[in-house]
């Protein structure tokens, strides 16, 4: 069994930063990517950011220059650091994590931003 919970949401004006965590507890050997989707208010949920355990990034085109993925293995933990917010970014965000081909989903976690 893996556990993921995601941390760091809020309510920031736009313009403004927000670091998004998810720590991974339990069996985590064997995870292989993770990353960070969204889902906004009425619309499908969105892949915003990966990163293999290799440690490759990718970025969905809307992010790119303002969010920044990065997993810490000693930690177990993966982040996101999003700056120059704007209110598109708004939704709950969800940390993910693949082991022997099975996705595992956090609770996720709201984030809003107000223009």
């Amino acid at each position: 069994q893996v556990q993921l919970v995601e941390s760091g949401g809020g309510l920031v004006q736009a313009g403004g930063s927000l670091r998004l965590s998810c720590a991974a507890s339990g069996s985590i050997f064997s995870i292989n990517g993770m990353g960070w989707y969204r889902q906004a208010p009425g619309k499908q949920r969105e892949l915003v950011a990966t990163c293999t355990s290799g440690g490759s990034t990718d970025y969905v085109d809307s992010v790119k220059g303002r969010f920044t993925i990065s997993r810490v293995n000693a930690k177990n933990t993966l982040y996101l650091q999003m700056n120059s917010l704007k209110p598109e970014d708004t939704g709950v965000y969800y940390c993910y994590a693949v082991r022997y081909g099975s996705t595992l989903w956090g609770q996720g976690t709201q984030v809003t931003v107000s223009s």
